[in-house]
């Protein structure tokens, strides 16, 4: 598993005294807040120490250790903000979206092999993830308790019990928008 995942994206300046307003990939304000430092790279390197952060309409207005004013703000509009993972808590049984995605999907009481997770998206109440079949098409999968098994990150593979039909036929089309 990476050691530095994405935290959102630095997408301008807020006020004149070098905050900048963060749009976040994470879960939110909440879970950028109790950071206490961001990279701008995907390894780490050098480490932005955060000062405050506050939410601001979805966004995170977030003030860095030594980001003083506008101008030095502004080299940082547009880049990728990352957070190391040895600095994040989740509670026990979550996981980032980025550590699932990539995982093997197989049936909970046979075993057969479904997919890949490709992407997961978050169009409502619960997460949805896009499969990829063998076949090459695309499922989209309801990632709710009834149909959702075992998430094993860890060992590369999750679990699920589908419904009749669910896998048999039902591919979207990898293109379609």
């Amino acid at each position: 598993m990476k050691a530095y995942l994405e935290a959102g994206q630095f997408v301008t300046t807020h006020g004149v005294m070098g905050e900048l307003k963060l749009y976040p990939w994470a879960d939110g304000p909440e879970f950028i807040a109790q950071l206490p430092r961001l990279y701008l790279a995907p390894q780490g390197g050098a480490p932005l120490e955060i000062e405050r952060v506050r939410a601001h309409k979805g966004m995170c207005i977030i003030k860095l250790r030594g980001v003083d004013d506008m101008d030095a703000a502004r080299a940082y509009t547009g880049k990728t903000a990352y957070f190391a993972r040895a600095d994040a808590r989740l509670p026990a049984g979550r996981y980032f979206v980025q550590d699932i995605i990539g995982c093997e999907v197989r049936d909970a009481a046979t075993g057969a092999v479904y997919g890949t997770v490709r992407d997961i998206t978050h169009p409502a109440a619960s997460d949805v993830y896009a499969i990829q079949t063998p076949q090459g098409g695309t499922v989209l999968f309801p990632a709710v308790a009834e149909f959702l098994g075992e998430l094993c990150p860890q060992e590369g593979y999750v679990t699920v019990r589908p419904i009749p039909g669910m896998f048999d036929g039902g591919e979207v089309d990898a293109g379609a928008d």
